[in-house]
């Protein structure tokens, strides 16, 4: 049984050194309005298939978060059945730890969005705006522009004109993209973080440039009423031997100055042995194309630009042993800098040649528990019942990825809810099909309706497999049986432009006012060096 513990317990805990895990089993969108600085945010509709990689040590201590709402006893007891043990329960849940006096706050990744801000503040980092920008641009000054995202996001809206360089890569790819010292290195990113991250970083490992961040980067640009490109791919260059040698003596400048420790591969084996006892997380900074080509067996991929960016997202186990892989070190060691920068006392780089060796290819393996038994349906016979008005399909996609492509006629649902959601809904016609992106969730949820009374089948291979067997998908929220609230919307996933300005202003000064927020009790201090 889960005991429970107070917020002023919690908070003494958070300052302390042990491994601890504090986990918000809200919805996203819930969680996003106002959570624990620390949390991490893995909804109960999901738990099942996000636990085993945000905390893979079944011993690891979990604080769960609710709204003193019963979700975090049902979270309890489904990660008890898992063969977690050490499971306390936030005592008021959210609202406890505010009675406590302790700071709440809004938004994703905050604890990496206040560092960014804390990061500007403390080395002064320099800046252009759009319309500074915009007159460089027009001037033909000697520059380039790099964008610090990951090239999805870079693909999706960029500045004209520049290049995509995710944030651990800029360090590592400098040498070619400005091999001039007079070039003037200009880095963005959507908003402010990864602008000011990418910007310092080049500033700490000397790089002769000029450097300066887009101040708000291209939420900053479209508000100032300039064009941004879309569908653009173009990415930073290969690195030569010679730059490659230059970047890591670059960057084992800044890791000797901020103390970052190299292992061996020995070491590393020896706490592959102690997992039991030490949570282990092995993270592979680069690219996914050189990950793919060959990372160790156990290394989950993490680009380095990203791990700073979303530090909850990647590493949920406070005090884990956390080891940084790259061959070529540079990205590793510069990630692992800004880690220990940010509070992380147990970072370790694993040295490059043992990083090269023992590697396998593809994509990452990540480990869930076994489905358990449901009854399935391909996607021929779901046509062929919805056709016969047999079923009524409840889809468990995000409501994001529901409103760009789904089943017609599909109902989103919000998982955890589903049976005060459903019952909403009246009679539904025939048994229910239950879906999901890839299947995967559906089988659980399916699993969990009948054993509760309401017998469900899952579509096997989920949206995936009917979208890839040629049947259609309709695009808006067409069906709507649960809130909205699962996602936490992103100025630029608001589609009417007056929402999406207002989003985007209001999003820049929420960023601004982290740094006086986050010293407020339950907020957080940075080491200072």
């Amino acid at each position: 049984m889960p005991t429970t513990i107070t917020a002023a317990d919690l908070e003494s805990v958070l300052r302390g050194d042990g491994e601890l895990a504090l986990i918000d089993v809200r919805e996203e969108g819930i969680f996003g309005q106002n959570h624990l600085l620390m949390a991490v945010t893995l909804p109960l509709s999901g738990l099942e298939l996000s636990i085993r990689r945000a905390v893979p040590r079944r011993g690891t201590p979990l604080v769960l978060v609710d709204d003193d709402d019963g979700l975090a006893a049902r979270a309890a007891a489904l990660l008890t059945g898992f063969g977690y043990f050490d499971i306390s329960l936030l005592e008021g849940g959210v609202a406890g730890w505010t009675a406590a006096g302790l700071e709440t706050f809004s938004g994703l990744n905050v604890p990496s969005k206040a560092f960014g801000e804390y990061v500007e503040h403390h080395f002064d980092t320099p800046s252009v705006d759009a319309t500074e920008l915009r007159r460089m641009i027009d001037n033909g000054a000697d520059m380039v522009i790099l964008d610090s995202r990951p090239m999805a996001e870079f693909n999706r809206m960029s500045i004209p004109g520049g290049i995509n360089c995710p944030g651990a890569e800029l360090t590592h790819r400098i040498a070619a993209l400005a091999p001039n010292p007079e070039t003037t290195v200009v880095v963005n990113c959507a908003g402010r973080t990864r602008s000011i991250l990418g910007a310092q970083s080049l500033r700490h490992a000397g790089v002769p440039n000029p450097v300066v961040a887009l101040r708000n980067g291209t939420m900053g640009w479209h508000l100032a009423g300039f064009k941004l490109d879309h569908g653009q791919d173009r990415a930073a260059p290969a690195v030569s031997a010679a730059d490659a040698v230059l970047a890591r003596d670059r960057a084992g400048v800044v890791a000797a100055h901020y103390g970052v420790p190299v292992i061996d591969g020995a070491t590393l084996q020896k706490w592959r042995g102690e997992q039991e006892t030490h949570t282990l997380l092995v993270l592979d900074v680069r690219g996914p194309d050189e990950y793919q080509a060959g990372h160790l067996v156990d290394a989950r991929h993490a680009p380095g630009g990203q791990v700073v960016q979303a530090t909850d997202r990647h590493i949920a186990v406070r005090n884990a042993r956390v080891v940084l892989v790259d061959p070529a070190e540079t990205r590793a060691l510069m990630t692992a800098a800004w880690l220990i920068q940010m509070g992380l006392s147990n970072v370790h780089v694993l040295a490059g040649a043992d990083a090269a060796t023992s590697l396998v290819t593809g994509p990452e393996a990540i480990e869930t528990p076994p489905p358990p038994a449901a009854d399935t349906l391909t996607p021929e016979d779901l046509n062929a019942a919805l056709t016969a008005g047999a079923v009524t399909v409840v889809d468990l996609q995000p409501s994001l990825a529901y409103r760009e492509g789904h089943i017609p006629s599909a109902w989103f649902l919000v998982r955890a809810r589903w049976q005060a959601d459903l019952a909403a809904l009246g009679a539904a016609a025939g048994k229910l099909v239950v879906t999901s992106p890839d299947g995967a969730l559906a089988l659980w949820a399916a699993a969990e309706m009948t054993a509760a009374g309401r017998p469900a089948s899952a579509l096997a291979g989920g949206t995936e497999a009917w979208a890839a067997a040629g049947y259609p998908l309709t695009q808006g929220m067409e069906n709507p049986a649960s809130l909205t609230d699962d996602v936490f919307l992103l100025p630029y996933a608001r589609r009417d432009p007056d929402e999406a300005a207002a989003a985007m202003n209001a999003y820049l000064t929420w960023e601004v006012a982290l740094l006086d927020q986050i010293k407020k009790p339950g907020g957080i201090s940075f080491p200072q060096f």
